[in-house]
């Protein structure tokens, strides 16, 4: 049995952070029930661009894999009084919404305890449930403009620029999944649920980690470092060889010192310039063009050869597709092919997230599923007959036929 095989969650999720948190607790055996508002096309990430066909998308198979979806209008009497009677079976309601919409909709703690004393309600919002952004929608762009991530992003001088990646979106999933979980174990214990209000305005800041600390306590600016410098280890960047680039990092003394000898300047490791972190830092002007000028006289893989031979961090920059077929990417299960009705085999990564040992075969993974494909066998599980299935489609809470 999963570690989660217990848990079950009623979600009221869309497009990218709240699915991505929730896939990984699915794919531990949580019981995700997906609710999509049938008057609105369900989530908007089945209709993300450019793979899209019917009510599906490859964006929506990358973050819903392993769970069930119901088409649900909750808004109508008669889909609240479904949504009631889920929540009364649940350990927790989980939503990524704007900040006001949970009140909204009454899926706050408040809303469902009579229902369920013990029920968690777990909202990732883009600024929260309270202060002067509350009600303002939250996009991964947008957080990393106003989290300062894209102000020390790129080369010195140019414009400023976001990760390649959404990395706002799938830390505040990662965030949501563990403050569900915490809830989740504190309701069971207490026998009295509560709320997570959760944000991705929090994520990002939080996410400035030492750089905040740096420049709260010692006045540090952060600002863009070139070819993507350490701000204080030097040297860790990447480098130009003559056929492409490489990472090499030297995050301990020792690395530096057996970097000169790969480098063939035993010298540079007793230059009082060089000697240590501090004189490196301030003497980065000259001491980093003298690297880039001696790496750029071999190739990528003949300076990974010594470099791995000395256990110097160091890495080739690859591509996407380079690293998806890794043998250590293949090795370590992280790619899932499960079946679709319209991509046929779709091949996408599975959660970091493991519980086993290592080497453990993980357990199988199923695709994303249609809209609505599973409302009558939840229905039916709820206590509901066909006659009332009929009259709740009737109703237009299921959505209309």
């Amino acid at each position: 049995m999963r570690p989660l095989a217990d848990i079950r969650i009623v979600s009221l999720e869309q497009y990218g952070a709240g699915p991505f948190g929730s896939m990984h607790l699915a794919e531990l055996g949580a019981e995700i029930i997906k609710v999509e508002d049938p008057s609105v096309g369900g989530d908007v990430g089945r209709t993300v661009p450019p793979y899209t066909a019917g009510d599906d998308s490859l964006f929506f198979q990358s973050f819903n894999r392993d769970k069930a979806s119901i088409t649900l209008d909750i808004r109508s009497p008669e889909g609240r009084e479904v949504f009631l009677e889920l929540v009364r079976g649940a350990d927790a309601v989980y939503s990524n919404l704007r900040g006001d919409v949970p009140a909204k909709l009454g899926i706050r703690y408040d809303d469902l305890k009579d229902v369920n004393p013990q029920i968690v309600c777990c909202s990732l919002t883009g600024f929260g449930m309270t202060g002067p952004r509350s009600a303002e929608p939250g996009y991964d762009y947008v957080l990393q403009a106003l989290g300062g991530w894209m102000s020390i992003t790129g080369e010195p001088g140019g414009a400023p620029q976001k990760t390649g990646l959404s990395l706002v979106d799938y830390c505040g999933g990662y965030v949501a999944a563990i403050s569900l979980l915490a809830a989740v174990h504190g309701a069971r214990r207490d026998g009295v649920g509560t709320d997570c209000d959760l944000s991705l305005y929090d994520t990002a800041v939080s996410l400035l980690t030492y750089p905040g600390t740096w420049h709260l306590t010692a006045g540090y600016e952060p600002a863009p470092t070139r070819r993507s410098s350490h701000p204080s280890l030097v040297p860790f960047q990447a480098f130009q060889a003559s056929d492409g680039w490489l990472v090499v990092g030297c995050a301990k003394e020792k690395f530096w010192q057996r970097l000169t000898i790969v480098l063939d300047r035993p010298e540079l490791a007793e230059d009082p310039r060089f000697v240590s972190f501090a004189d490196r830092g301030r003497h980065r002007d000259e001491l980093v063009p003298l690297l880039e000028d001696l790496f750029a006289t071999r190739t990528v893989d003949e300076w990974l050869a010594p470099l791995y031979a000395a256990s110097i961090p160091c890495a080739p920059i690859r591509d996407v597709a380079a690293a998806l077929t890794d043998p250590h990417t293949l090795e370590r299960d992280l790619i899932a092919e499960t079946p679709t009705e319209h991509f046929g085999p779709v091949r996408s990564l599975r959660s970091a997230v493991r519980v086993g040992p290592p080497g453990a075969d993980r357990a199988p993974t199923r695709s994303a599923p249609a809209m609505g494909a599973d409302t009558d066998r939840v229905l039916r599980e709820l206590g509901y007959d066909d006659s009332r299935i009929t009259a709740l489609r009737a109703s237009g809470a299921l959505g209309k036929d």
